[in-house]
């Protein structure tokens, strides 16, 4: 946390010109869509977004039947990755078809709000509320009732014991 109480930024001085800026979007957050399916973002994420990519974002599907929402930037980096994966392979190329296949171009115009196509909220079962969960460098957009669902599905879940080498080193 800065001395403000808000979480603090990671960055290099403006002097550097390999400035790099690490934005982390945290938290969940209760959010409408309107019938032609603008939704705000909350005002906390707005600064954050118009400095990491001007308020360009891009929406896309996941796996899980949620959207997900990156700054432009973030985006291009992982689609980079995305289209250099092996074409004859078999999964690579569905996760390609899917992610780069429904990637979005969205704006978000001067009041916050960002306009979600009918294919992206038709896919996500998107109505009129929603969630949108923080994920480091991105979102997830979900409908309201499915997250809550899948959230406690989650919670009560056993550990299989599986866990990625990475996380056995973290306390929580």
């Amino acid at each position: 946390m800065g001395g403000n109480g808000h979480p603090a930024r990671v960055s290099r001085q403006k002097s550097d010109p390999r400035q790099v800026r690490t934005t982390v979007f945290r938290g969940a957050t209760k959010v409408s869509l309107d019938p032609k399916g603008r939704m705000a973002i909350p005002t906390r994420y707005r600064e954050r977004l118009s400095g990491r990519c001007d308020g360009q974002l891009i929406v896309t599907v996941d796996k899980d039947h949620c959207l997900l929402v990156y700054p432009l930037p973030d985006w291009e980096e992982l689609e980079q990755k995305l289209v250099r994966l092996p074409s004859m392979n078999k999964v690579a190329r569905r996760i390609v078809r899917i992610m780069v296949g429904y990637a979005t171009d969205i704006d978000m115009d001067a009041n916050g709000r960002i306009l979600i196509s009918k294919e992206l909220r038709e896919f996500a079962s998107l109505t009129k509320r929603g969630m949108l969960i923080g994920q480091g460098n991105k979102f997830e957009l979900w409908d309201e009732t499915t997250w809550n669902e899948k959230r406690d599905e989650w919670l009560s879940e056993e550990d299989d014991g599986e866990m990625p080498a990475d996380l056995e080193s973290i306390s929580f």
